[in-house]
């Protein structure tokens, strides 16, 4: 497949396809990169779509960088290439992947986007980080006080659960599709089933499938509802 690497504003992206006015933005996840895509990227072409990925801070090419992968660098990010995209094709759909659904939350929801696919997205980070402070047995208290405290997952910020708790998703008008791993255990079923519920998605449940989706029989459960949704 023709690839064309990039930067948008010195990040790095890849351009994936034959011309085309129609694309999908794709916003990876954690410990992934933009070349993680390659999959739908192809599948994308078959339909008439060319595919943009790029790497998100502290990934990929990014990996030294010294921002974070929190949500204020995501969406400033995410908003860069944004603009790039809607400048440069007519039609735009966007495909997102656990943390980065949550960064396309809280930053793509007035893009004029087409149609969405999320892959076990993170849709509530408060959720998230209240079941990491059970894990790992930080107290609120605990995290108040010294702000930070690192776990074998991530750091624990303060600031980032002050955050997420004071700007929860109000709107999601996109039409969107989600695949969902019945054996999740960064997101329940209940607050995936809330979302779909609330804002009218599409949602695909793979009853043995973890969050990562990286066992064998997983790869042809995504290849197949990207087939069925693209």
């Amino acid at each position: 497949m023709r690839t064309n690497r990039i930067a948008i504003q010195g990040i790095p992206a890849i351009v994936w396809g034959e011309a085309s006015d129609k694309v999908y933005l794709c916003v990876h996840g954690k410990m992934s990169s933009k070349e993680s895509v390659a999959g739908l990227a192809a599948i994308a072409q078959e339909k008439g779509y060319q595919t943009l990925s790029f790497d998100l801070p502290q990934h990929g090419e990014r990996k030294g960088e010294s921002n974070r992968c929190d949500i204020w660098n995501g969406m400033h990010d995410l908003a860069v290439v944004g603009e790039y995209v809607f400048a440069h094709w007519k039609k735009v759909h966007l495909y997102a992947c656990s943390l980065g659904a949550f960064f396309c939350l809280h930053t793509y929801s007035k893009y004029g986007i087409k149609k969405c696919l999320f892959q076990s997205p993170i849709l509530d980070m408060e959720y998230l980080i209240e079941q990491m402070m059970q894990w790992f047995d930080v107290s609120e208290e605990q995290l108040r006080q010294e702000q930070e405290v690192d776990t074998p997952i991530d750091v624990l910020s303060w600031k980032y659960w002050q955050y997420v708790k004071q700007h929860p998703v109000c709107s999601w008008d996109i039409p969107t599709c989600i695949l969902y791993g019945g054996k999740d255990n960064l997101q329940s079923r209940q607050v995936t089933n809330n979302f779909v519920e609330r804002f009218g998605c599409k949602l695909t449940v793979s009853e043995c499938s973890e969050h990562p989706f990286m066992k064998e029989e997983d790869i042809l459960i995504v290849e197949q509802w990207l087939r069925d949704n693209i």
